[in-house]
């Protein structure tokens, strides 16, 4: 792998149930085989100079899946913040968790509290998880913040540009991301992040998350590396910055 590094890395982890029907095992032990893909993440991540690493774990829709698994999955979040939390402490990564959680239970509310106070002062990866999160939700909210702004005066509608409407945002404390990569052959972006993934790099595999691994990773650098980044800007724009 040559050339530049994302800052940010957006990943949405798919493909946990069909890697557990290929094997003949329950949907859940595909969940259990993905913790271990995002472990790898975080280490490759670190190692490789990414700054921002953000996890797509439980979207909104979610929800809608059969009790069972919905149950098995937040029982599933306690247990790996239980166990994965001291170690990413260790490592000087800094969690943070985005997305619905008032809908979350009590006691999973309260292993996130307790996981974000012990990184806080973290300085490494920013690891951040959306679980029961929604991009259009996250519009929606950062549309009611500017709304309330406006009504108690502390900002005018000819005022309201992207910088004031991002602050709102669910990440509105860390840059955009650079490069989103889905796992699991499907090419879309699930209503994720649709206002921050908007100059993102999008690069997609077939690879199942639970054999999401360095070299899969390393490739979806390789391919971001590869790519100008122009932002609206003709190519010789952008290389005339360079030089």
């Amino acid at each position: 792998m040559t050339g530049n590094v994302p800052r940010h890395v957006a990943i949405i982890m798919d493909g946990n149930g069909r890697w557990a029907n290929s094997k003949r095992k329950p949907r859940l032990a595909g969940h259990r085989a993905g913790v271990k893909s995002v472990r790898a993440s975080v280490e490759t991540a670190t190692q490789r100079g990414v700054e921002y690493l953000t996890l797509f774990a439980f979207s909104s829709e979610n929800w809608s899946r059969p009790e069972e698994e919905v149950s098995s999955l937040m029982d599933l979040f306690v247990e790996a913040l239980r166990r994965e939390v001291d170690e990413l402490h260790r490592n000087n990564v800094r969690l943070n968790f985005i997305g619905l959680l008032d809908e979350l239970s009590s006691g999973l509310r309260e292993k996130i509290r307790q996981s974000e106070e012990t990184t806080a002062n973290n300085t490494g990866l920013r690891l951040t998880v959306a679980i029961a999160y929604g991009g259009r939700w996250d519009i929606v909210e950062a549309s009611k913040a500017v709304a309330r702004r406006v009504l108690d005066g502390s900002l005018q509608v000819d005022e309201i540009g992207d910088a004031e409407f991002a602050s709102g945002l669910q990440l509105s404390t860390i840059p955009d991301p650079d490069l989103l990569i889905r796992t699991g052959g499907e090419q879309r972006i699930s209503n994720y992040l649709l206002w921050n993934l908007a100059y993102a790099e999008l690069w997609f595999t077939d690879v199942l998350w639970p054999e999401f691994d360095e070299k899969v990773f390393d490739e979806a650098l390789s391919f971001f590396a590869a790519k100008q980044r122009r932002f609206g800007h003709t190519g010789d724009q952008v290389e005339a910055v360079e030089c």
